[in-house]
């Protein structure tokens, strides 16, 4: 037998070009291949490699990128029960968008993951020495080869990516943070996560938290830069939003006092016809959380005491629904004139 030898009893041709490439010894078995003669093949010369513990590579050449994918996968998989086989959603323009996957309770994540997300702050796929996948805490394997084991106490939702599971952004930087001295790189992977619209800073702060990774100093300056970046994006929408949908100006950046009071708070907008104060909620799950959370509910509760309506929005929300936060603006503003009036504040530039 041969590398282009067909294996037997049962055909290839249901697989993906890659995954004929890159078997499994029991894949193998169940073609008609012992695993003596996979074993025989991937002899000094030979037409096969054993690329990892239990993974065939069924070409001598050096693998692809996309075949140590696969291999990792399948490495770290666990095996399906016989008869069963975990499916991927349908996909645009995707050959087999319900082809059986081998690929249970394994993800890749860390760099590899950002690059299949698009990073452009990510190294190729073939600069990497290792790729992560992300398996469950109890699984009993071991980091060989070209496959780094991450452990979690659960797996998070797969995104599929040109058919292989991906862990999610916020997950897979985590993970690669993990990794990484260089501050630079850090930072610039933080930042492309937020400009690119990958996902909120919040999420990669609650990542990172979970990870006990911000006792380390040059991840806790990425992460203030990170989330300076996500505030000063966020208030690009916000201004976008209000002019975008016909909201009246209101003024920006301030704070308020009662005369010859106390201060009340800063407001990212505030129209003060209508007593209507707009605050966005930028808070990051860092481990004093409770501690800022109660604070912006006594500042709501003591400005709506005063007849003043507070409005909070995520920069989630302001990203993917601009309209509907337009809309509870717009309903705030006209509800003003069914409210008594407020409380007279000054209104001070922060």
């Amino acid at each position: 037998m041969n590398h282009n030898t067909p294996l037997s009893p049962r055909p290839l041709h249901h697989l993906s070009d890659v995954r004929r490439r890159v078997l499994t010894s029991a894949q193998l078995r169940s073609h008609g291949v012992t695993v003596a003669e996979a074993n025989g093949q991937c002899r000094p010369g030979g037409p096969w490699q054993q690329i990892l513990p239990g993974v065939f590579l069924l070409h001598p050449g050096p693998p692809t990128s996309e075949e140590c994918l696969h291999a990792v996968l399948l490495y770290a998989a666990r095996s399906p029960a016989p008869g069963t086989a975990q499916t991927i959603p349908a996909q645009p323009g995707a050959e087999e968008p319900h082809a059986p996957q081998p690929y249970a309770d394994a993800l890749i994540t860390g760099l590899a993951a950002l690059t299949l997300h698009g990073f452009s702050s990510a190294p190729p796929l073939p600069s990497l020495d290792r790729i992560d996948v992300l398996v469950p805490r109890l699984r009993r394997l071991r980091s060989t080869g070209c496959a780094r084991i991450v452990r979690t106490p659960s797996l998070p939702g797969a995104s599929w990516i040109t058919g292989v599971p991906v862990a999610p952004v916020p997950r897979a930087l985590a993970d690669a943070v993990a990794e990484l001295p260089d501050a630079g790189a850090v930072r610039r992977l933080l930042t492309e996560a937020v400009r690119g619209g990958h996902c909120d800073p919040a999420a990669v702060v609650r990542e990172l938290t979970q990870a006990r990774l911000l006792s380390r100093p040059h991840v806790v300056d990425a992460v203030d830069a990170l989330l300076a970046e996500g505030r000063a994006i966020a208030e690009q929408r916000l201004y976008r939003m209000v002019h975008e949908h016909g909201l009246p100006d209101p003024v920006w950046n301030v704070d308020l006092r009662l005369p010859g009071g106390p201060h009340l708070g800063g407001l990212d907008a505030y129209w003060p016809e209508q007593a209507v104060a707009l605050e966005l909620d930028t808070r990051a799950p860092r481990q004093d959380e409770d501690a800022l959370w109660s604070e912006y509910a006594r500042k709501r509760e003591h400005l709506e005491r005063l007849g003043i309506t507070v409005v909070h929005i995520t920069p989630r929300k302001l990203r993917d629904s601009p309209e509907q936060q337009a809309t509870v603006v717009r309903t705030a503003l006209m509800a003003s004139n069914d409210r008594e009036p407020a409380a007279y504040v000054v209104v001070l530039p922060r």
